[in-house]
């Protein structure tokens, strides 16, 4: 199963993973937030169809914390509050620009 050996949030730009199978992922924040995969953030983003393109505040891009969830996944507490999202490594690692 994979899993993070480490996890750090560089200049606040990006989330670099150190992965237990030896590989690394770099994932850029806004890339992140836009992925999130909570119900609120999924439906917003099937109502906005295709070819919508969000924009962000700098809070909605920052991290405030990052928390384990079992062996499988990480919660992302963002600055402007947002904390609903649970992000399972598997899904992690497709955002990754290193996989």
């Amino acid at each position: 199963m994979i899993r993070p050996l480490l996890i750090n949030v560089k200049h606040q730009k990006e989330i670099y993973i150190k992965w237990n199978d030896r590989t690394e992922s770099r994932i850029d924040l806004k890339k992140l937030r836009e992925a999130c995969p909570c119900a609120t953030c999924l439906t917003f983003r099937q109502r906005q169809g295709k070819n919508f393109i969000p924009i962000f505040n700098e809070r909605q891009v920052l991290v405030d914390k990052i928390n384990p969830v079992g062996k499988y996944a990480i919660q992302i507490s963002w600055q402007d509050g947002h904390s609903t999202g649970i992000y399972e490594y598997p899904f992690l690692k497709s955002l990754s620009t290193n996989k």
